[in-house]
């Protein structure tokens, strides 16, 4: 399956998932969808039948609350069966509002933000203690930068010189009630990674072909850990939800559901 065309069904999975749930964050999800198709196609060492297997490479999505888009591209790779989507936020599923560690293919349940990349680090450091050649992603939002816990952690792993970890931005600038700059602003985000010690590319976070590269890059880095910040769009795929800050918590009606299905299919 090409990139594109898991991103196109992850897309319209996600939708639907959100919607008979009634739940929340479907803008979220549709922001970093592109950039799971192409990790989870292209660049991740795993494996759907063996999840625990222990040389995989190790994802980490600390915008938790995002978990529709990674249900749906492990669903479609095979790590369980994609019947359970049905199932997603009903009372007693695995497929909880948040991420879930319960999941076959998921390692780290993630709710408060500002938890993803402090784990992350312990992971590449074992891996590096242990001369394990596995890497770690973690996938973190933009607002997310505002937590404090994610500035110690980059100097931390520069310190530690961590270059088997990766980490992804989605910078969509749009979080809960407002814009990212409105709400307290983290720019210049690159100066400021690149002063922490960083390996710094940017990325269109829709280009398929512009992350594979970027992960190829970040993968070659010796010495230091590497930040991807890919520039997204909210919503992306949904017209009426693209760059919308109130889809960060609505879910579609029935005729929203079939605008939306229309256009992810003709996509």
């Amino acid at each position: 399956m090409k990139s594109a065309d898991l991103a196109k069904k992850a897309r319209i999975n996600a939708v639907q998932m959100v919607h008979d749930a009634r739940a929340s964050h479907i803008a979220s999800a549709l922001s970093i969808i592109d950039i799971l198709a192409v990790l989870y196609n292209e660049i991740l060492n795993v494996f759907p039948s063996e999840p625990d297997n222990p040389i995989r490479d190790r994802f980490i999505l600390s915008k938790g609350h995002a978990c529709v888009g990674v249900y749906a591209v492990l669903a479609e790779c095979g790590f369980f069966d994609k019947k359970l989507l049905s199932s997603y936020g009903e009372n007693g599923s695995i497929l909880m509002n948040h991420i879930s560690h319960k999941v076959p293919g998921v390692e780290f349940s993630t709710g408060s933000l500002g938890h993803g990349l402090p784990f992350g680090i312990g992971k590449a450091k074992v891996a590096k203690k242990l001369n394990q050649k596995w890497q770690t992603y973690v996938l973190l939002s933009d607002g997310e930068l505002q937590e404090g816990s994610n500035w110690e952690a980059f100097m931390f792993a520069a310190h530690h010189c961590l270059d088997n970890l990766i980490a992804i931005i989605d910078y969509n600038n749009l979080q809960s009630l407002t814009s990212v700059d409105k709400t307290l602003n983290i720019m210049p985000l690159d100066k400021k990674l690149v002063s922490f010690g960083w390996h710094v590319i940017e990325v269109d976070g829709h280009d398929h072909d512009a992350l594979k590269k970027s992960f190829k890059e970040a993968r070659t880095i010796k010495g230091r850990p590497t930040v991807i910040i890919a520039k997204t769009i909210k919503g992306k795929g949904v017209s009426y939800m693209e760059n919308r800050v109130e889809w960060h918590y609505k879910y579609p009606s029935e005729d929203e559901l079939r605008v939306a299905m229309a256009e992810l299919e003709n996509a």
